[in-house]
Parts: structure tokens; sequence; C-alpha cells
């Protein structure tokens, strides 16, 4: 599979986005945020309508220690909570000097992809927890939460600087499979499933089915999963002879954006997610021509099965 993991790298969704709320969150007295409002966060403004690029305003040289949000929009929902995919637009600048150092498109029908909580981007990932869809954040990173304290004289970026996030949040999905526990099949691997959803996966001592096999675990009751859709997940690949992890979105702590039936996705595994419902977890194994993906870009073994257990988060478009 190809993973969106980088903070502004750009999803082209092809139709509207449709959030899926976990109904996991707490209500918003009750949830208690890792990042929280400070005197930094606090002066900034950001004027301009929601899904469009503002205007951020603040005193320069601004600087912070310690990561901080304020929310400048308030949004309406359940409150995002740790290990929720969103979707969202964002401008990032300079602190120090006010350079603008990167922003998201701002279509209607785009955006790009985190998992809020513990991640690469933890400025913005853990700033999200207890946000709503529909809230837009000034979220001021310490240098450590930006750029890891490194200058990059290059970018004009000092040890020192901090980095103002604007963030719209635009959409949330499931953070994990919701759906309905399925019995399982003998003769497959099992799944055991942490607090957080990461499944740990035993792979029997036989040899892998010499055809595509697929189970669903998780029966969800979303929207129907069709062909050349964006869809959210998460997922772990392993080998069936090697047991041995081959890709994972959970330990890089950020879910995937997929278009099942493109070339950037094996044959194999799209058929084992179209038709399937938001909110399931599908197991599948799939011999080496069924997982091997067109464009070259998969991680899949080429001389070992592979068995997969997908999380079905969310349709983005």
């Amino acid at each position: 599979m190809r993973k969106t993991t980088a903070l502004i790298a750009a999803i082209a969704l092809l139709g509207s986005l449709t959030a899926c709320a976990s109904g996991t969150g707490s209500s918003i007295a009750g949830c208690d945020p890792v990042v929280t409002a400070g005197a930094a966060s606090s002066v900034i403004t950001a004027p301009g309508k929601f899904g469009t690029a503002p205007k951020v305003r603040f005193p320069t040289p601004l600087y912070t220690k310690t990561t901080q949000a304020s929310t400048l929009i308030a949004g309406k929902g359940a409150p995002i909570v740790a290990g929720q995919p969103v979707i969202l637009d964002v401008t990032i600048v300079n602190a120090a000097d006010g350079t603008e150092l990167q922003k998201t498109s701002y279509n209607s029908t785009g955006g790009s992809l985190i998992t809020a909580g513990k991640s690469t981007f933890p400025a913005v990932s853990e700033g999200l927890e207890c946000a709503q869809v529909g809230s837009r954040l000034a979220i001021i990173g310490s240098p450590k939460d930006s750029h890891n304290g490194v200058a990059d004289a290059a970018n004009g970026i000092g040890k020192d600087d901090s980095f103002i996030y604007v963030v719209d949040v635009k959409g949330a999905f499931l953070p994990k499979a919701n759906g309905s526990d399925q019995i399982p099949t003998n003769g497959m691997p099992a799944v055991v499933l942490t607090a957080d959803g990461t499944p740990g996966i035993s792979v029997p001592d036989r040899s892998a089915p010499k055809s595509a096999t697929v189970n669903v675990l998780k029966a969800g009751s979303g929207a129907k999963v069709k062909k050349d859709q964006f869809i959210v997940v998460q997922y772990t690949g392993i080998g069936w002879a090697t047991k041995t992890v081959f890709d994972s979105t959970w330990t890089a702590h950020q879910a995937s954006v997929i278009q099942v039936g493109s070339a950037a996705v094996s044959s194999g595994l799209s058929n084992a997610l179209i038709g399937k419902r938001v909110g399931s977890q599908v197991l599948a194994v799939l011999p080496p021509k069924a997982a091997a993906v067109s464009d070259g870009s998969g991680k899949a073994p080429a001389d070992d099965a592979s068995v997969y257990v997908v999380d079905i988060l969310g349709i983005a478009g």
C-alpha cells in the first residue's frame, strides 16, 4: 500500500468528505486535552472563513518552550480522541519572523490526513485532541515539537524558533473498527487486539491458502466501500511463512488513505475491501500475485503469502 504520512502531503479527494464520528469521545467538559491554551497561543489571530486560507497575525518574534493551542472558531460534535484520523487544512508560519512555511490547498474536497495523539508531528497531532470538527485552532509548537530543535539555515529556521499551525478541522473518522465481532474461521490467522485497536496476528503452522481468502472479523454498519473510492484505514501486513511485519500504519501512529481499485493498491486487497462497510475489520490472506501492487510501490513479499488485517475507518471521497 502507498501511505500518506507527511503532515502536508496533499490528499486528492475526489468526493465530498464523509466524517465518521467514533462515538467513543467524552463530552467536551470531560475531555482532558494534552495541549492547552497559553500566553503564546492566545495572541494569535487568524481572520477568514473556516475552510479558507487565513491571514495569520501575531506579534513577532513569538517564542514558546511548551506547545500551546487555542480555539479560534468553535466546532460541533464529539471531541476528537487519540487515534482518530482527521482531515484538515493547515497554514504553517515561523513564529520568529512571520514567514509562511507551508500550507495546504484549502480545496473544498481535499485536505491532509493526520492521526490525533502521539506521532512524528506532535504539535498538531496532540493539539487536535479534544477539538471538534468545524473548529479552527491556533497551535504554537515548541522548537522540539516543530523541528526537533534543529536549525535549518537554508530555510531561515533557528534552533529556538517556534512554528505556528492554524488548523481547520474538516472531518474525523473512527479511531478503530467498531463493528460486531464475527466467528473466526478455522485454519486462518488468529487476531488479538490491544485497547487502542492494534492487532497482534498469530499465523498457524500450516501452509498458506493457495488462493486469496478473506474473513470479516468485525462487521461494520457504515457505508459500503465502492471501487475507486478513497478510504481511511489502519492496517498491519505480515508474511505467512516469515511471521514478520512488513508494513503497519499502527506502528507509525498514522492512518492511511488508499484508493481501492487503483494501481497503488493490490488487486487482492482491493477485492477484499470493496463491498465491506465502514467500521469493519477485514482479514485477508493473499498469495504473492494477488498481493503485488502494479505500480511497484507495494511492500508485500514476492515469495510469501501476505496476511493483512485492515480496519475500515471511513470513506474520504
